[in-house]
């Protein structure tokens, strides 16, 4: 019975040492972020999984925008990719890339890219920009967050990670886990994954069991 009980916690430890292993790494928690939307498309689609580090961390050197000279490659584009939460309480975290830095009172406008934009300075509520920040798109969206009104203005202690690579299809699960929660409840969701997994590790024992025996079987 010990046995069989280590052999069903085994395979979840060892998800959760990787795991703790690349958030120490990382220096962020959680390390990965499941793609919910395709506003980053082409080069990430809704279920890819995304490798994230804090903005501070190797191979990093400070946040680059997009419009910026001599800005990195992220993602399939220039710029960085970052993870930011506009404190409103309504929206999820959000997976765009960074345009460029603005200062409050400016008329960013004047540096934007005009097919990224849907009226003037006057036209827009983010603009003048009212604090120092960042303006950001998502590469299949078309227009300026801050121009579709999807966010205000990001300022830099929004901003809680960067991308580092992109996993294609492997955030489903957490996409489902997070539609779960949403309308099951967490309590429930977790215990049906627990269920699920425990029932899984039982098959695998058994097949396993299976296995061995016919291996015994045949030396005799």
């Amino acid at each position: 019975m010990k046995r069989n009980v280590s052999e069903l916690l085994a395979p979840a430890a060892a998800v959760l040492l990787v795991a703790l292993v690349v958030a120490a790494a990382a220096g962020v928690w959680p390390p990965f972020v499941a793609v919910e939307s395709g506003s980053m498309e082409p080069t990430v689609e809704r279920g890819d999984l995304v490798v994230v580090t804090a903005t501070e961390r190797f191979p990093w050197r400070g946040l680059v925008g997009h419009a910026e000279p001599g800005a990195p490659a992220r993602l399939g584009g220039a710029g960085d990719v970052v993870v930011f939460d506009p404190p409103d309480g309504e929206t999820r975290p959000i997976l765009h890339r960074l345009a460029f830095r603005v200062s409050a009172g400016e008329d960013w406008t004047d540096r934007a890219d005009p097919a990224l934009l849907d009226g003037d300075c006057a036209d827009l509520a983010s603009c003048p920009a009212p604090y120092d920040g960042y303006i950001t798109f998502g590469d299949a969206n078309g227009e300026y967050d801050q121009s579709a009104g999807i966010a205000p203005v990001v300022r830099e202690e929004w901003i809680s990670a960067k991308a580092l690579v992109s996993v294609p299809n492997l955030g489903w699960f957490r996409v489902g886990v997070d539609a779960a929660i949403a309308r099951l409840g967490l309590l429930p969701t977790a215990v049906g994954i627990g269920g699920a997994a425990a029932i899984a590790g039982g098959f695998g024992a058994v097949l396993i069991g299976w296995a061995g025996r016919g291996r015994g079987g045949g030396r005799r």
